[in-house]
């Protein structure tokens, strides 16, 4: 009986307040199914997590507040997890995708708004939480997309989804980069295929030592295949060069202790995409390098500089995250010595 008469109490205050407190009061009911939903996702009852996140979205189905698109997302991945432990039923793959692109522009307005507010106060706890939550929220989204529509065997429409998100500069740079070096990879995987044979690559004697000499496959069809999927590999990997910022740019003199567990969690997010296209940038230039010495061509000598270079560029950004590794795990550790300390010392005073 109480229950139907808040109920009774709630739907006539918003009606004589014009929506107004139904806003706050839609708010709050979806921060609480928030919570619930998570709980119910941490303990892998996955059909509970999903009805609370749904009801949470329902509240806000344009996404115009934090909770809503939270909401949104947090359906989206639910129904993920659910496709990944049931491979089999397509059918969750589908409705993952369907949730996943009704919260696409909802995350890129909170990334907009997140990332106003964290350059605002970039010292703000609060800030640093959200812009972190609303990047990773970006790039993880633009990621899950393509890979679902793959799985549902359209990689026509995994594609043209990648392509707007590269073009999309309302975008994040990370997402953009995501994208990019998905749409090379089997470009690369292609010309390594080819270059990367017993008849392509022979073994012989140069100023006394053994090293590698590549050659011309005897198919012609091949080296024209070659010639292709070296230029597709290097036309996205080498556009996420321009979409390195600052950030990633400066990332070898980064002062990583300095960094609460906030600003950590934002620099990696930041540079991650990055250290993966510097690798790819560098393997497509190797690869460009050997049909150049396949051809005999004039340029060979050049193109190899280029691998180089692009090599030790990608060393670069590895060592980086190498040490974020390694600092994290100091982190993890000294928080794992403090907590036994602390359950020392309190077992000691009984």
């Amino acid at each position: 009986m109480r229950s139907s008469r808040f109920a009774v109490l709630v739907v006539l205050a918003c009606t004589v307040l014009f929506n107004t407190n139904c806003g706050f009061y839609n708010r709050v009911m979806a921060r609480k199914n928030l919570v619930d939903g998570s709980i119910a996702y941490k303990d892998r009852k996955f059909a509970e997590a999903e009805e609370l996140f749904r009801l949470a979205a329902s509240r806000d189905p344009q996404g115009e507040t934090v909770e809503g698109r939270t909401a949104q997302l947090f359906l989206a991945r639910t129904l993920h997890s659910m496709y990944i432990g049931n491979r089999q039923d397509k059918s969750l793959a589908q409705r993952a995708v369907e949730e996943y692109k009704k919260a696409v522009p909802q995350a890129t307005a909170e990334y907009t708004e997140a990332k106003q507010a964290y350059e605002t106060n970039r010292d703000g706890p609060a800030e640093q939480k959200r812009y972190y939550a609303a990047l990773s929220g970006v790039n993880s989204t633009v990621s899950a997309i393509p890979n679902l529509l793959e799985a549902l065997g359209d990689k026509a429409q995994a594609v043209q989804f990648q392509e707007q998100i590269a073009a999309d500069t309302k975008m994040p740079e990370t997402a953009r980069t995501r994208a990019l070096v998905s749409l090379g990879l089997e470009y690369n995987t292609c010309a390594n295929d080819i270059t990367d044979t017993e008849a392509t690559k022979k073994t012989v004697k140069k100023d006394g030592k053994d090293v590698f000499q590549f050659v011309k496959p005897e198919n012609p069809d091949e080296l024209a295949r070659l010639r292709d999927c070296v230029a597709k590999g290097q036309q996205y990997f080498n556009q996420t060069q321009a979409l390195e910022t600052d950030v990633v740019k400066n990332a070898p003199s980064a002062n990583l202790k300095a960094m609460n567990d906030d600003q950590l969690r934002i620099f990696e997010e930041s540079i991650a995409p990055f250290d993966s296209a510097r690798s790819y940038r560098a393997s497509i230039a190797v690869q460009a390098s050997r049909l150049a010495e396949m051809e005999g061509s004039p340029d060979y000598a050049n193109l190899k500089a280029d691998a180089d270079a692009k090599r030790a560029s990608t060393d670069e950004l590895k060592k980086v995250m190498r040490a974020i590794d390694e600092e994290k795990e100091a982190r993890a550790t000294a928080q794992a010595e403090a907590a036994n300390a602390n359950r020392a010392n309190a077992n000691a005073a009984r």
